[in-house]
């Protein structure tokens, strides 16, 4: 890969943006990296310290004017990789929900997410080359109780993101969607979904799930699932009636379902 490639990363300042921020450090990329609060700063100075050149951009993702903000860092620099993996999450029953927290998961993981990628997406093709990583989630393919909204975000992106694929086949632009499982982020707590199981259990590594996603974008394929669970669960979701899917999604993310 030439040196000094340029890549931008969004929701790069924990988990897993920050892993995936760090596998393009480490690959010689450069960097514009992005989220929505004042920790972005630190994480840009933790990749400097792996020799890379990083930008930080503190912006509101969930909103255009946030997008614009970012778009300006960037300025006329060819992207040569989007990892567009900012998103957030949100517990409890949808009608017990504060609707202004619903909206913000729905234009975070996808209005602002697919007003970035038509925004970059566009100066790739104009180029024929780039390489663009959603990150979806295997929440996708089960109808999410006491996380409904989130997971139909990330059955939207997963969607988009194969549609997208084909659009570009042949243009010199690659789509890659990274489905992980629950990883082990602020994402539960920030939902407030610490009284549930999937908050409380044992989950996957993010550094792990970057690598995957980050070297199954590099190598231009369409998807990856990380762990072996998550790939059987995938599995049994295609065959599964969505009933039966979000009666056992209850279980897992009903509040008062955590591990004593």
């Amino acid at each position: 890969m030439p040196a000094n490639q340029f890549a931008v990363v969004t929701g790069a300042s924990t988990g897993i943006g920050l892993e995936l921020a760090k596998c393009c450090a480490k690959a010689g990329f450069d960097l514009v990296i992005a989220a929505d609060e004042p920790a972005i700063q630190g994480a840009a100075d933790e990749l400097r310290g792996l020799g890379a050149k990083v930008e930080s951009v503190q912006a509101d993702l969930s909103t255009t004017g946030g997008i614009d903000k970012l778009c300006g860092v960037v300025g006329n620099r060819p992207v040569d990789a989007l990892l567009a993996n900012a998103g957030v999450g949100l517990g409890k029953a949808f009608l017990d929900q504060e609707f202004d927290r619903v909206r913000r998961v729905i234009d975070t993981n996808i209005t602002g997410t697919l007003y970035l990628i038509h925004r970059a997406g566009n100066e790739m093709l104009r180029r024929k080359n780039g390489r663009i990583l959603i990150t979806g989630s295997v929440a996708g393919f089960t109808p999410g109780s006491f996380q409904a909204v989130y997971n139909g975000t990330k059955a939207f992106l997963d969607s988009f993101s194969f549609a997208l694929r084909e659009e570009l086949r042949d243009s010199g632009v690659t789509v890659t969607c990274l489905m992980p499982g629950a990883t082990e982020t602020e994402f539960f707590r920030r939902a407030d979904m610490m009284d549930t199981k999937v908050g409380t259990e044992e989950k996957d590594d993010p550094a792990d799930v970057a690598k995957a996603g980050f070297e199954a974008m590099m190598s231009g394929e369409s998807d990856i699932v990380t762990g072996l669970k998550n790939k059987l669960q995938t599995t049994v979701a295609n065959v599964t009636p969505n009933e039966l899917l979000a009666k056992q999604h209850r279980k897992m993310a009903e509040p008062g379902t955590a591990k004593s």
